[in-house]
Formats: structure tokens, C-alpha cells, sequence
């Protein structure tokens, strides 16, 4: 591709009053309200003072300068360019949101949970978002260092990845064939435990999926986790909700008897299509086998916290080669990775344990999307301010993931920049006549037909009553 030489000449000229950059925003800001979160941001959340004054307006505001690719404060300004105060009442300026932002306290970012909690409840019965929720949900757990810079953040210390930053917990859930949406999460400090708080979020989590299940389902509710979460308060938390668990074991002395006492014929070779680079030390890994014990978790405890369950072990051939040609070894030497799991030897095997306990690494990409999205910065120096932040970065994830799922295809399951990069900034034209607003888009549009599908599903002409 190069510049038409056509022209003798190029200018440009920022003077059209009539365009707009985001024209997706039409269409996710209509699915956002027919799923009620004005109503609920104004039943749930009480902001004080003249700056938390239309909290309802203002949330959804710096919610669909997220889903625009807003990444900061000063970055809703993308919310009043062009024709955007046409088509959208109430665009607020960057100040005025970073003010609202600055008056929240714990407690207001704990409505703002409630109110995320119950707009991805609507949302789930208003798309596919979570089609076979009631047949299975897995439930995943983790956290993640959320970067920042400089020394004015509240609560910015070094984690355990040695950066600087905000510790950021976070629970998805996802259906059969579906993509993961969040559905609990919290702020805390840069040097916090991940297991801190677990058993809060965990019982948060559960009491949402619960809400997103239809009251008669009796499909498994399996909550997933890595080492950093074995311990009681996470595990009790599940199991006391009703879930079963698959959480990885440390190689204690406990866990490591166990594994020497599984018969060498109980073994299993379980598929490895793909050989994988260990990361601790750098080695390939190509091979792998899979074998289980019963196991009673936390046994030195008192009774009534005695967990019975699998341990379940996959153990792969330690694939370093020898210093030198005389450290040949003799015989075969294995590492080994365990996971306890209550879930019943009849519903999952061994192998499909295994497989399903892989599964939790799926957390690691939402993550990665949220970075790539509204969480690339947590703006404020104040904490509270992140942490409300954080919260609408959720609600504005599960927003573009239910348009997603409206659009169809490929789109369901596709990351935030590509819904934002198809559907959501396509530049527009707006046009007004006899009180009705029209856009006119770019012809030719390579996803003009999942757009269309998220415009008739939300502002289409209302569907004709059978007669």
C-alpha cells in the first residue's frame, strides 16, 4: 500500500462537526442500559458530595470511554469529540470524572461490586453470554501485579514478581464452548499474599455464579487454583458454597509421601501434542503420565475441616542433559505436579481431571486482555480510585464480551482489541432528520455484518407481535 498520487497534493482539517470516531459505542451503550445499569448504579451506589452527584451518567461514561480503548482519565476525552454530544446526553469531562473517582471509599467500591455482580446477571439473560452455565461452570482463580510508576500511588509496594505495583485479585467463570467473564474481583496492596482475602472473593464468586444459574441446575461448579490458594479458607470457602475444587498442591513432605506410594503400574500416558519450555528451568518437556491416590486434605487439622478428595499427580521425565558424559543417569527421573480435586472419580477420570485442571491457565489471558485494555494503567493516586477503577474495567470487559457473543462467530470468543478494533472504533457520520439520528458508516466494512447484528439486537425496530 502507498499514498495515492492522484492528488497533486494532501491537507487535512479537524472541522467536521458531524463525525464520530467510536460509532460501535451506539450500539454497547444501548445494550448497556436495556440491561439495566443506569438503574442499578443508581439503586446501589451513593456517592457523596456535588461530585458524586449523577453517579448512574458518570459510571456509564467512564465505562464506554473503556470500551473505546480509554486507558486512563485523560484519556475520556475521547468522549467529546465531534458529534458525540449528539448522540450521546451527558459525555462528562476528564476532570469531572477523576473527581468522582477520588470520592470513593471502600464502601462505594463495594456497591460498585454489587452492581457489576447483577449487570453481568442481566447480561447473561439477555445474550449467550454463559449458554451452558447450568450443565458446568468452571470457576478460575488468580492474581496479578498491575504495574505502576512512581511513589505517589496509595498501596504500591513489590510483589512477588519483584515489580512495582497494585496486587489485583480476580475470579472468572466460564460455560461449555464459552469464553471466561469475571465475575468477582478486588484491589489490594503491591506486597499482599495472594491467598489474602481468598475465601471473600471466593464466596463473592460462587454467590454470582450462582445467580447466573438458573435456580433448578444441577451441573458441577468446579472452582480451579493455583498453589498460592491451597489452604483452608479457600478450599472451605468452596466447598461450603457447594463447588467442587481443583487446586495445586506444594510438594510438602505429606504430598510427597503420598506420590511415592502410587503403584508404578497406575500410571497413565496422557496426550502432550506439543512439547513446552519448563520455566524454572528452561527445558523442554515432551512427555507426560497422569495417576492418582485418595488423599484427605488438611488432616492435621480438626475433623470438621478435613477435606477428602484425589490427589491427583502428573509426572514428566526431567529432560536435562547431563553436565558431562560420565553423569549419565541410571534410570529414568521424573518432576512431578500435583493437584487435589473433590471431584468425583465417576464424573472425571484421571486424564479428564488433568485435562480440565490445564484448563485454569485461561485466567493468565484475561489478564492479559484486561492489560491490553482499561487496566494498562490504574490512573489515580488515590487507592480507593483503583480499585473503583478496576471494577468498571470488569463491567467494561463483560460488556464487549457480551457484544461479542451478539455478534457472532469468531467474535464470541475474541479478545477486547479485536471486538474494539472491528466493532466498537468505526468512524461515522451523523446525520439528523425529523428527530431521528442516522449513521453512516464506511462502505465496504470487512465486519459490516456483526456490527449489524449488535445494532438490530439493541436498537432495531421492535419485533412484530404475532397476531
Amino acid at each position: 500500500m502507498q499514498l495515492s498520487h492522484t492528488p497533486a497534493a494532501i491537507g487535512a482539517a479537524f472541522d467536521d462537526p458531524n463525525l464520530i470516531a467510536s460509532a460501535g459505542l451506539v450500539p454497547l451503550v444501548a445494550l448497556a442500559e436495556a440491561a439495566g445499569l443506569l438503574d442499578l448504579v443508581s439503586a446501589h451506589v451513593s456517592v457523596p458530595t456535588d461530585k458524586g452527584a449523577n453517579a448512574d451518567l458518570k459510571t456509564m461514561s467512564l465505562i464506554a470511554g473503556m470500551c473505546a480503548g480509554a486507558d486512563s482519565i485523560q484519556d475520556m476525552s475521547i468522549l467529546r469529540h465531534g458529534a458525540m454530544g449528539k448522540t450521546f446526553d451527558y459525555c462528562y469531562a476528564p476532570s469531572t470524572l477523576g473527581s468522582f473517582l477520588r470520592q470513593f471509599t471502600f464502601g462505594h467500591v463495594r456497591q460498585l461490586d454489587a452492581v457489576a455482580s447483577r449487570f453481568l446477571a442481566a447480561l447473561a439473560a439477555q445474550t449467550p453470554l454463559l449458554a451452558g452455565i447450568d450443565e458446568l461452570a468452571l470457576v478460575d482463580l488468580d492474581d496479578t501485579i498491575v504495574e505502576v510508576h512512581g511513589h505517589g500511588k496509595q498501596g504500591a509496594s513489590f510483589g512477588y514478581t519483584g515489580v512495582r505495583g497494585l496486587n489485583a485479585s480476580a475470579a472468572t467463570v466460564t460455560a461449555p464452548g464459552g469464553a471466561p467473564v469475571i465475575v468477582a474481583t478486588r484491589l489490594r496492596k503491591g506486597s499482599a499474599n495472594s491467598a489474602k482475602g481468598s475465601a471473600r472473593i471466593v464466596a463473592d464468586a460462587l454467590r454470582t455464579v450462582r445467580r447466573l444459574r438458573s435456580p433448578d441446575a444441577t451441573g458441577m461448579v468446579l472452582l480451579r487454583a493455583d498453589s498460592a490458594y491451597y489452604g483452608r479458607p479457600t478450599v472451605l470457602a468452596a466447598v461450603k458454597a457447594g463447588a467442587k475444587v481443583s487446586v495445586t498442591v506444594r510438594q510438602n513432605t505429606l504430598v510427597q509421601r503420598a506420590i511415592e506410594s502410587i503403584p508404578a503400574g497406575a500410571w497413565t500416558t496422557i496426550e502432550y501434542p506439543n512439547a513446552i519450555r519448563d520455566e524454572a528451568t528452561g527445558a523442554w518437556v515432551s512427555r507426560a503420565e497422569v495417576a492418582e491416590i485418595p488423599f484427605t486434605a488438611f488432616a492435621s487439622a480438626k475433623s470438621s475441616q478435613h477435606v477428602p478428595g484425589r490427589l491427583v499427580v502428573r509426572r514428566i521425565p526431567d529432560l536435562n542433559p547431563p553436565a558431562g558424559p560420565d553423569q549419565a543417569s541410571l534410570f529414568a527421573v521424573w518432576r512431578f505436579h500435583a493437584f487435589f480435586t473433590t471431584v468425583p472419580t465417576d464424573v472425571m477420570d484421571t486424564v479428564a481431571a488433568d485435562r480440565t485442571h490445564r484448563g485454569h491457565a485461561i485466567i493468565e489471558q484475561v489478564f492479559a486482555d484486561l492489560k491490553g485494555s482499561a487496566l494498562a494503567h490504574l490512573p489515580s493516586g488515590k487507592f480507593n480510585a483503583n480499585a473503583a477503577w478496576l471494577v468498571l474495567a470488569v463491567i467494561a470487559f463483560n460488556l464487549t464480551r457480551a457484544a461479542g457473543t451478539i455478534a457472532g462467530g469468531s467474535h464470541a470468543r475474541a479478545t477486547t482489541a479485536t471486538i474494539r478494533r472491528r466493532i466498537i472504533n468505526i468512524p461515522a457520520r451523523i446525520a439528523t432528520s425529523a428527530r431521528r439520528i442516522t449513521l453512516h458508516l464506511p462502505t465496504a466494512w470487512p465486519w459490516q455484518e456483526p456490527w449489524q447484528s449488535i445494532f438490530d439486537a439493541t436498537l432495531g425496530p421492535p419485533a412484530v407481535a404475532p397476531t
